[in-house]
């Protein structure tokens, strides 16, 4: 039997919908999540790590959640950044169904785009964020890293987390390749926060 996990269009499973409290830098979260969905039991170390390096960032401008599962990253930054025009993409209808029931419940309004990496991804951005999908291999988190780059206004950055027993070295490097730099902002109990900027 052919095994069905988060980086698919799973919508064939039936529903089995949570909801799960989230608490971040003073404001109180509700998502719902669903089976077939990445972390559904609440949100996952790796993601909170990321908001925390991400909310020292100054972070500004059109603003894409790549890969945003049931939309934590995305609905958490518009909640810190109201300004900012956020984005949240993933390729399994599910989660992006998920997205913006919780970008509703959340009170903190996000547009969802269905697109297989940055396939039906329109425009540019100032920032990306990503929790890659790390079992979906290395092939498509590297196509991530490079569809981030031209899809980066310039002087835009790219975070991303990485646990480091699940490649961030080699990461690193390729990052280091596509963008001429790559800053390890932070390290949690394995988790690496990655930091790329587009420079011309």
């Amino acid at each position: 039997m052919a095994v069905t996990h988060y980086f698919t269009d799973n919508r064939s499973l039936p529903e089995n919908r949570k909801d799960h409290s989230f608490e971040f830098m003073g404001h109180a979260y509700t998502f719902a999540t669903e089976d077939g969905v990445f972390s559904k039991t609440g949100v996952d170390y790796g993601s909170e790590v990321l908001l925390k390096a991400a909310a020292r960032e100054r972070i500004a401008g059109n603003v894409l959640d790549m890969g945003c599962g049931y939309g934590v990253l995305g609905i958490v930054l518009k909640t810190l950044f109201p300004d900012a025009a956020v984005t949240c993409c993933d390729v399994n209808p599910r989660a992006a169904e998920l997205a913006d029931a919780n970008s509703k419940t959340n009170r903190a309004p996000v547009s969802v785009i269905i697109s297989d990496r940055f396939e039906h991804v329109p425009g540019m951005f100032d920032v990306i964020v990503t929790n890659p999908p790390i079992r979906a291999g290395k092939e498509v988190v590297y196509g991530i890293f490079d569809g981030a780059y031209e899809h980066l206004s310039s002087d835009g950055f790219l975070l991303a987390v990485i646990r480091r027993k699940q490649g961030a070295e080699s990461a690193v490097r390729k990052l280091n390749e596509r963008f001429g730099n790559c800053e390890i902002v932070m390290r949690d109990k394995g988790y690496w926060i990655l930091k790329s900027r587009k420079s011309d």
